[in-house]
């Protein structure tokens, strides 16, 4: 079954502080995009990648690549206003039978994670990977704060994996402030989500403590 990557990377990294968007920053010595797109390059080296890119960044990354001799062929789009621009463009090219949709700076989803995903949407239409909450949650409301459940919510990951049909059709709605990711729109044609379990160290690079964390996990993988 033919597999399509779509990878967005069209965030400019306000969090992080600085010039670079947080994609192009280095993680053991390479930008942390390509520490992404090689984990799916592991998982099938046949895989369509397609890279959304802000345009005025295109140049940048190409040169990034031509520097480090980075070879893994992906076909670069234009990110659009918001995410979920960037992926309906993306979708205009991609052929896959099962599509999966990773945040391009998550860049240590292991290939178990991914495995998983794409078999499980193989079998039943859809996956996503979450983990189980481990600290307490409080709501917030009206100026007063309650316990929650921490039992009855999981933290969502990314790569979110869909069948073509599926994925091409929820993203011919609108768009609304309410879509939070792909699983949340895909749901709203009135189809269940299937959960497996992500992991730990699939973090999403926001905040130079992340970056720092991203080094140390990468080292221990290594190790």
């Amino acid at each position: 079954m033919k597999h399509t990557i779509i990878i967005t990377a069209g965030g400019i990294g306000k969090r992080m502080g600085g010039e670079i968007p947080k994609q192009f920053l280095l993680l053991a010595g390479k930008p942390v995009l390509m520490h992404t797109i090689e984990r799916f390059y592991q998982f099938d080296n046949q895989a369509q990648i397609i890279l959304t890119l802000p345009n005025e960044w295109k140049d940048y990354w190409e040169e990034l690549c031509d520097n480090l001799d980075f070879s893994i062929s992906h076909e670069i789009i234009d990110g659009g206003k918001e995410r979920f621009h960037s992926i309906q463009n993306a979708l205009q090219i991609a052929h896959g039978e099962l599509i999966g949709v990773h945040d391009g700076v998550r860049p240590l989803v292991s290939i178990s994670t991914i495995e998983k995903c794409f078999h499980t949407a193989k079998a039943k239409g859809n996956a996503i990977p979450v983990l189980e909450v481990k600290e307490s949650l409080r709501k917030l409301e009206n100026n007063h704060s309650t316990a929650l459940v921490r039992s009855e919510y999981r933290l969502v990951q990314t790569p979110q994996v869909f069948k073509s049909d599926v994925l091409k059709k929820a993203y011919k709605q609108s768009f609304h402030s309410a879509i939070t990711d792909d699983a949340s729109l895909v749901e709203s044609l009135g189809i269940q989500i299937n959960l497996v379990e992500g992991n730990d160290g699939n973090i999403k690079i926001t905040t130079p403590v992340d970056l720092q964390l991203a080094e140390l996990l990468l080292k221990s993988e290594n190790n």
